[in-house]
């Protein structure tokens, strides 16, 4: 009864994520004009999509190396290329296989079973690696915002943007000490990684909005795609797909944007993340049958 009953959670969780990506796209794309998003996409610049892919590349490399260095914290001394082969892999398995293990389950599963491992060290080396991603996904949202046409909508807003940006890292700092103290001494060094995580995927979009010849209102452009990527973190949708198309539509609608750049953006930086996580199951049937050589011990 326990099996069946484990059974059906996991094929009920994809399908749930299948049905809001469904419906998030459907949504979006019902309101929006379709044949002039295909020329808007079919126009873009090929030398800008590629910046973009190189920077978006670049930014998952960097992630890689704040994983790795919470692994050390927890004494897990992976090397360079093996870690990077991990982290593209767990970056295929959530786009592409939702519910079920996902990417980090799959890392921990696999470090656990290489390494002997309490499976606890593990998955609070990748939560926090998560929430020091998040930390500096919302500080950056929060700068983006204050210049854009948000904030001349929304004044009133200013203040409480302004207290979010002055406490987040105060704040995080009590997490660390109160809840991860294994982490403490990388604190600074993880935290201006992330940071750079986000600003070179900023920089990813970016390139994408030149790439669609959009030179107007680019700050209210970034500051959506940050906030649409804290959408995605969530896991209700299959790789993200729907939640930033829907928070884009939604919230370019509300400042008087046409939409359809917006969507573009979307459409085209997930399938950079798709195209780009391919690496990681290329790699895959070297990478399991070579654990014990590619580790550095």
């Amino acid at each position: 009864m326990a099996n069946s009953n484990a059974r059906l959670k996991k094929l009920l969780k994809p399908l749930v994520q299948l049905l809001f990506t469904s419906l998030a796209l459907y949504l979006v794309l019902k309101k929006t004009d379709i044949a002039k998003l295909a020329d808007i996409i079919r126009s873009a610049n090929p030398w800008y999509l590629l910046l973009s892919l190189i920077f978006f590349n670049i930014s998952k490399i960097f992630n890689a190396i704040r994983l790795n260095r919470f692994f050390k914290a927890i004494d897990l001394e992976l090397s360079f290329i093996y870690n990077l082969k991990l982290y593209y892999l767990g970056m295929f398995y959530n786009l592409f296989l939702p519910g079920g293990i996902g990417g980090d389950g799959y890392k921990i599963f696999v470090l656990k079973k290489n390494h002997g491992l309490k499976t606890i060290n593990v998955f609070h080396a990748v939560l926090w690696d998560r929430i020091c991603g998040m930390v500096a996904l919302v500080f950056l949202s929060v700068i983006l915002l204050l210049p854009s046409s948000y904030a001349l909508q929304l004044p009133e807003m200013k203040p409480y943007a302004w207290v979010v940006l002055a406490g987040i890292y105060p704040l995080s700092i009590l997490l660390n000490r109160l809840f991860y103290k294994q982490f403490l001494a990388i604190f600074t060094i993880t935290a201006i990684e992330s940071l750079l995580i986000q600003v070179t995927q900023i920089v990813s979009a970016y390139f994408i909005l030149k790439a669609l010849s959009q030179n107007a209102n680019i700050i209210d452009y970034l500051a959506i795609f940050l906030i649409s990527t804290v959408a995605t973190i969530l896991p209700i949708t299959i790789g993200g797909a729907g939640a930033r198309e829907i928070t884009f539509y939604y919230m370019l609608d509300a400042i008087h944007l046409a939409t359809d750049t917006g969507i573009a953006l979307s459409l085209i930086f997930f399938a950079i993340s798709a195209i780009s996580s391919l690496a990681g199951i290329l790699g895959r049937i070297r990478h399991e049958k070579s654990v014990p050589e590619e580790m550095a011990k």
